[in-house]
């Protein structure tokens, strides 16, 4: 990764911690020396490369765990408030974001709408007896990461699940309780604040997988 393209993860991620919200573009052209397409040649490098999401107009739609749009999920921190992308995001968070021990997680069932919250920490998972289910299998994320992600939600239990399947017409993905979905968190960004994060390859993404209890074809394990 080129020095730039690093300045510029680096400010994306950091903005988005401090502030709940992507650096704008006259930001990111400051970082990138003043160059605006400096700036947006390397945000595309970094969306090449799976550091970031962006929309049509080339702008910062995801930098995992952070969304700059809601997708139904709210997480609310000391004085910040950020977007999850995911369930998975969600619950990353705490876990993540500097000098922030828990978080307010929220969310409603995709199948009856019943709200839920749960205050999620760096220490043990939360209390619940809701689950969450993964559409999408781990080998095909990348094709339409924001379906992906638009697609691991909590239920009320899995009732709702079904609910939800038989409705909508998918198939079954992967079902997770909430502890199970808080140890696949917990662990999974590590280092991405740092200088040099480099992504897990595939055999790296399915050890990790198999270290929190997620084994099977759907995790490629």
């Amino acid at each position: 990764m080129s020095e730039v393209d690093e300045d510029i993860r680096l400010a994306v991620y950091r903005t988005f911690a401090a502030r709940g919200i992507p650096p704008t573009p006259a930001e990111l052209a400051q970082v990138a020396g003043g160059s605006s397409a400096r700036a947006k040649h390397a945000l595309r490098r970094l969306a090449d490369a799976h550091h970031v999401v962006l929309d049509v107009c080339d702008h910062v739609l995801m930098a995992h765990p952070f969304s700059a749009v809601p997708m139904g999920f709210s997480v609310m921190g000391a004085s910040t408030l950020w977007w999850g992308g995911c369930a998975w995001d969600s619950f990353a968070l705490p876990h993540v974001v500097p000098d922030e021990p828990e978080v307010l997680v929220a969310t409603r069932c995709p199948a009856c709408d019943e709200p839920h919250a749960w205050v999620v920490g760096k220490d043990k998972p939360p209390a619940g007896s809701q689950v969450a289910h993964f559409l999408v299998p781990m080998s095909k994320v990348w094709d339409d990461v924001v379906h992906t992600c638009g697609n691991q939600r909590i239920f009320c239990g899995r009732s709702c699940v079904d609910d939800w399947l038989g409705a909508s017409g998918n198939d079954e993905g992967c079902v997770l309780d909430l502890p199970t979905l808080w140890r696949l968190a917990s662990g999974w960004y590590e280092g991405r604040f740092e200088p040099g994060y480099r992504l897990r390859d595939p055999a790296k993404a399915a050890e990790y997988f198999a270290s929190v209890g997620l084994r099977g074809e759907f995790w490629g394990v």
